[in-house]
């Protein structure tokens, strides 16, 4: 009953830490290795952490496609229009905007998926609790650096230029620590580009780099299904979609610039407590 109890826990905190500017993958790795450390239920196996970590990110890319279904739907007709119908769709507006914006979210998420290529194999070497609460340390100060350089002139749009630069800040999100959301915020509020573009724009990205990363981390599990608990994986899965699509809602409703005070000063906080923690273990 502990163990699943801790893999609702775990959904729980990918689902909430996935949207907030918070790390999600710095939040799982500090409770995994705490669970691990003091024996709360069964071990969750090192070995296996980055499946674990794609299936509960694969509950959150279902929950935003869920959540942004409409917007996928009409980027989805426009390419179609645009592909096999090319000459009339040059001459509607509606299909050519779709189709920008499209190449801009390419733009942004190709650098990033080169750099997870890159450091695919070296990422469990930055796990550890005091890597970790460094990174939240990073996260938090750069996230009260944009409160801190706050203005009400939050008006331009997401240009190619715009979206390359936010590539840039996005590829150190392959680090645990570094929040990816949080890391899109800043490089799209660094611009003046206003939070909710950032936010779709961010949120869309992560759906399109996502679906490779969560079909890999399906076939694997599937590798290796008799060494995981297959029962706490899939509640870890489900609570992790549920509380995302939850968290979607209410960080659209919420969340404006001037929050994300608080925001830093609860990674600044975690991050702390994660160094502290690395020194007692």
């Amino acid at each position: 009953m502990i163990d699943i109890i801790k893999f609702l826990v775990l959904g729980i905190i990918q689902g909430i830490t996935e949207v907030f500017p918070v790390s999600s993958s710095g939040h799982l790795a500090i409770f995994v290795l705490l669970s691990n450390e003091l024996h709360i239920g069964s071990p969750i196996d090192i070995d296996n952490i980055e499946i674990f970590l794609m299936i509960t990110n694969f509950g959150s890319l279902i929950a935003m496609i869920i959540f942004f279904w409409n917007d996928l739907i009409s980027l989805l007709k426009s390419a179609i229009s645009f592909i096999f119908k090319h000459k009339e769709s040059k001459e509607n507006t509606v299909i050519m905007d779709d189709m920008r914006y499209i190449l801009k979210l390419l733009i942004a998420v190709i650098p990033l998926g080169i750099a997870g290529l890159i450091f695919a194999d070296y990422l469990d070497k930055f796990s550890s609790l005091l890597f970790v609460g460094i990174s939240l340390l990073i996260t938090g100060i750069m996230l009260y650096t944009v409160y801190h350089l706050r203005n009400k002139n939050y008006t331009n749009e997401i240009t190619y230029k715009r979206s390359f630069i936010i590539s840039i800040f996005q590829m150190f999100a392959i680090f645990p620590g570094i929040s990816r959301s949080g890391i899109t915020m800043i490089g799209g509020l660094s611009q003046k580009i206003e939070l909710k573009k950032v936010l779709k724009f961010s949120f869309l990205a992560y759906i399109a780099i996502s679906i490779p990363v969560s079909v890999k981390g399906i076939l694997d599990a599937l590798d290796v299904s008799e060494s995981i608990n297959v029962i706490g994986y899939f509640m870890a899965f489900l609570t992790s979609f549920i509380f995302t699509f939850l968290t979607v809602k209410v960080l659209y409703k919420y969340v404006k610039v001037n929050n994300l005070v608080y925001f830093a000063i609860y990674c600044i906080l975690i991050g702390l407590l994660s160094i502290i923690l690395y020194q007692v273990f």
